[in-house]
């Protein structure tokens, strides 16, 4: 069997992991995967870890302890999810070194209840990584209106920063500005840049998915023909923005002061219509300095029988652009679809934040001492 992964990382990408687990840590399971399988990094949301949470006995005692102490489900949450991100930052942590700094990373989400909210974002920015306390971490932001002063705002106080929720290339473009307007921020305070990373999570699969329902209502050959080639384009076209802002004058000026550029980062990669190739959002995606991060399933399925035939973005923005300005000229906007996805993937991770406090209450029920 060719090593497909080995192949996908030496083309620059670098593969994370797009799920954590206390039970993925202790058995050895995420330790085997930076091992075996070429994972430098790993990536958390509310949903990973409300389902991590609410299965088997892994935080019983923890947990445990945490309801003696009658600390609130909050407090018991971000006691639970540092606890994993701070130990699998220590597994990734000879990675992190090996390669100064840019992966061996692991990212934990602000409370995407404050999504809205650009100071009480940076405020628990800066709660999260003095919790988490290890060099090799990444705070997503979700990248929201509110979130973008919040970015620049958090890397100029030179902490490192996931942005996350990206769908539209206008956005990423302010996400990137955020970025280069935080690095200015931390060189006034006179901070070291070279020790600040980003990387910029531009979501994938969702678009296809919002996009092909829209293509199918239509029902019409054209529209059918466009089906499952959305995603794809709008993540080139982004990687073609990244090109554009990171070879900039004002980008250069920061460069020669140490900074590091901010990667994208494709997420979103697992493939959801069984109609289309299950490697797709990776073997099409494959460019220098980006980041995949990936679901085991997905992981699984480059490693069995993904084609990595090289560099798969730079060169096609003409088609790309051809792509989605076909399905822009069926009627389908895209300012609406990617609206309406960031507006949902604000609501999806809110939603599985209150799944997550349900079910951590309950553990703390269940698990709380009898009294006296």
């Amino acid at each position: 069997m060719t090593d497909a992964l080995k192949r996908l990382s030496e083309e620059g990408v670098a593969i994370w992991l797009d799920d954590l687990s206390r039970k993925r840590i202790t058995s050895g399971n995420l330790a085997e995967l930076i091992d075996q399988q070429h994972v430098v990094g790993v990536t958390t949301n509310p949903t990973i870890f409300q389902k991590a949470i609410s299965q088997g006995d892994g935080y019983d005692q923890q947990v445990s302890d945490l309801a003696a102490r009658k600390v609130t489900v909050e407090e018991a949450i971000r006691m639970i999810t540092t606890a994993d991100v701070r130990d699998a930052a220590d597994i990734l942590r000879p990675v992190f070194d090996a390669t100064d700094g840019q992966d061996g990373r692991v990212s934990i989400e602000v409370d995407p209840r404050l999504a809205h909210n650009t100071k009480a974002t940076v405020a628990e920015a800066r709660q999260l990584a003095w919790l988490v306390d290890r060099p090799n971490t990444l705070i997503k932001i979700p990248a929201t209106e509110a979130g973008l002063p919040a970015i620049a705002e958090v890397i100029g106080l030179g902490i490192s920063v996931n942005v996350t929720l990206i769908f539209s290339l206008e956005r990423y473009r302010k996400v990137m500005d955020a970025y280069l307007t935080g690095l200015e921020k931390a060189k006034e305070r006179g901070l070291d840049l070279s020790l600040i990373r980003s990387v910029a999570s531009f979501f994938v699969s969702r678009v296809d998915t919002e996009i092909d329902k829209r293509l199918n209502d239509l029902g019409t050959d054209e529209a059918k023909a466009l089906r499952g080639k959305s995603a794809v384009a709008n993540a080139r076209l982004a990687y073609q923005a990244y090109e554009e802002v990171f070879s900039s004058d004002r980008w250069q000026a920061l460069e020669n002061a140490g900074a590091r550029k901010q990667r994208p980062l494709w997420a979103s990669t697992g493939v959801k219509d069984p109609a289309y190739k299950d490697t797709l959002y990776v073997v099409d995606l494959v460019a220098p300095n980006t980041v995949n991060t990936m679901p085991e399933a997905t992981l699984l399925a480059v490693e069995d029988h993904g084609d990595i035939a090289g560099d798969a973005v730079t060169g096609t923005y003409e088609q790309a652009r051809a792509d989605l300005d076909a399905v822009e000229a069926l009627g389908i906007s895209y300012d609406d679809v990617v609206k309406v996805l960031e507006d949902e993937g604000v609501e999806k991770f809110e939603a599985s934040w209150n799944d997550l406090l349900k079910s951590t209450q309950a553990e703390l029920e269940r698990l709380a001492p009898s009294e006296g």
